[in-house]
Order: C-alpha cells, then structure tokens, then sequence
C-alpha cells in the first residue's frame, strides 16, 4: 500500500512538472504577429527572417539580400520622421500611426484572416484621419498578405494588391477635376515665368507678361546709357552692353560701370536679344538699342529706343523694322 502511494505521488509531481512547463512555454506565433514583426520589429533581419527560403537563397546568390536588411526597420523610420506608432496583435486595428504636427492619423484594419491549414491570408485596408475626422481618400489601396508555414515559420509567400477607384463617385470625380485645374495652373504659371525663354515647340506666354519685363528691360538700360555718358563724357555712350555689367570689378569704370545686372548685360533675356548700335564719334552722342523676340518666339513684337529716352516697337519683330519705322510706346 506504502508503494502504490508512492506510485501515486510521483505520477502527481511528474504531471504537475509537464504542466508548468507547457504554461511557461510561449504561444506558437501567428501568422499576423509573424507579419508585423516582419515589418514592424526594430531587431535588424527580421524582414528577410520570414522570406521563403527560395527567396532568401535567390537574394542571396543575387548580392541584394544586404540591401533588403533596411525593410526590417520601418518602425525606426516611423520614429525618425516624429509619427508614433502602435501596433496590436488582436482586434481589428493592425497598426496605428499619428502625427502631432498635421494631426493625421493613419490606420492599418485587418478586414479578414483567414486561416486555413498551413496557410493564412491576411487583407488589409487603410484608413487615414485628420482631427479625428474619417478622410475620403478612393485611391487607398487594399491588400492581402498570404502567409505560409515553412520549417515551423511563417513567411510572406504572395502580396495582392487592389485599388478601388469609383468612377461614379462625387468626391473622386472632384478629385480628379481638382488634378487637372492644378496642373493646368502650374503649366500656365511655368510658361509665364519663363515668359519668352521657352524652348522650341513651347507655347509662349501672354503679350502682357512678356512685353511689361521686356519694357521694363529696355528702360533699364537706357537709363544706363544715360548715367554712363555722364559719367564716363570722355567716352559718351556706349555701345557694349557688358561696359553697363554690374558685377566683376573693384570699383566701378568705363568697363564695369555696374549699372545693370549681368544677365541683362549678356543681351539674352526672356528670349529677347538686347543689342546696342550707332555709337559714333568721340565721345559718342548717339546709340540704337534694339530688343528683338529669339526665333520660334512667334507673334512677339520688337522694342527699340535711342538717346532720346523714347521706346518705340515693331508688330513684325524685326529690329530694323523698329529702327526705321517703329509705333511710340507710351
């Protein structure tokens, strides 16, 4: 009788032993943790941890397998660009990113998990927040994780992605209507800035635009002449537009009288050429300034001025046109 309680006792601690040990023992991992521990996880390989083997080998031989060793750290980067991050193993909620400074908040939900043997397909959806206000976004994509076993591991064996785009919906026709007047707007902007420096083939910008800079231009360096003649009357006018250069010396003299800019002094501007002609005798008395639209510059008109001070200019864009028989510009 004595050993049959014996018997009993030690059956009782042995059983008793295997089952602290099996609650001591960690949950197989799922394939949803094995996901965001792919991603998500701060320890560096992670991401290439739950590749397939095939995958890694291929990596491997191919010399990229280093480079993918950044994709283990997408929570660091969620650190380094100030957005805090909360990930949950359970509940509808994946992952959950806010930022302080906009006030969006990001979602990750998992609409389905669906577990079946050795396989578990995980669909996701996004979902952005601002102010805690649900934002209409058409082009949020969804996608689904199909996760495998291998070697007792999860691993990522396909990604399908799908993008919802309601064609009949108001806010994504708005969105698009939106797109378009921005862009048509941002051309418009960039060819008026450019004014008449487009290339070949583009079209030019308004006749207000370029004619007011080009004016503004021309009277630049008339007033030059004007002030270079005075101070320089042993040389008079001058007709080397680079003698008006703003920049490159010292102190200002008769070759550098840093009267204008230097891109004005190369004679290139808004794609109009800026020539000076007629300086004759010593001093010189007299000067033609022409500013005549570059070629494929179609429909521009020409401006030209003299000692005068008065500007006139040509419909056709010639500069000898201007010279000759030229309309006053008030």
């Amino acid at each position: 009788m004595r050993k049959l309680a014996v018997v009993i006792l030690s059956l009782t601690i042995y059983s008793v032993g295997l089952w602290a040990k099996s609650a001591t023992q960690e949950a197989p991992q799922t394939a949803r943790q094995a996901l965001m521990e792919m991603f998500f996880s701060k320890e560096p390989g992670t991401f290439l941890k739950h590749l397939p083997t095939a995958t890694r080998a291929t990596l491997q031989n191919s010399g990229a397998l280093t480079g993918l060793q950044q994709y283990s750290m997408l929570a660091g980067a969620f650190q380094t660009q100030g957005k805090s991050f909360q990930t949950f193993e359970t509940g509808s909620v994946m992952l959950a990113t806010d930022d302080p400074k906009t006030g969006e908040r990001v979602e990750i939900v998992v609409d389905n998990d669906s577990l079946q043997g050795d396989q578990d397909d995980i669909e996701l959806s996004f979902h952005t927040y601002k102010d805690n206000q649900a934002k209409k976004t058409p082009f949020m994509p969804r996608v689904v994780f199909s996760m495998k076993m291998e070697s007792g591991l999860w691993t990522l064996n396909d990604i399908a992605i799908t993008i919802n785009l309601p064609l009949a919906d108001p806010d994504f026709l708005k969105t698009i209507s939106d797109g378009v007047k921005a862009r048509a707007a941002a051309a418009g902007a960039q060819i008026h800035a450019q004014g008449m420096g487009q290339a070949p083939g583009q079209i030019p910008s308004s006749n207000f635009g370029s004619d007011a800079s080009t004016l503004t231009a021309v009277r630049q360096i008339l007033a030059a002449e004007t002030t270079y003649a005075a101070s320089y009357p042993a040389v008079g006018y001058t007709c080397t537009l680079s003698d008006l250069d703003g920049f490159g010396a010292a102190a200002a003299n008769e070759h550098q009288a840093m009267l204008i800019s230097s891109g004005l002094a190369s004679g290139k501007r808004q794609g109009y050429i800026f020539s000076l002609s007629g300086c004759t005798g010593t001093p010189a008395t007299s000067f033609h300034l022409t500013a005549a639209p570059v070629r494929d510059s179609y429909g521009r008109r020409a401006f030209c001025g003299d000692q005068s001070g008065a500007i006139r200019s040509s419909a056709d864009g010639g500069a000898a046109t201007c010279l000759s028989q030229g309309t006053p510009v008030p």
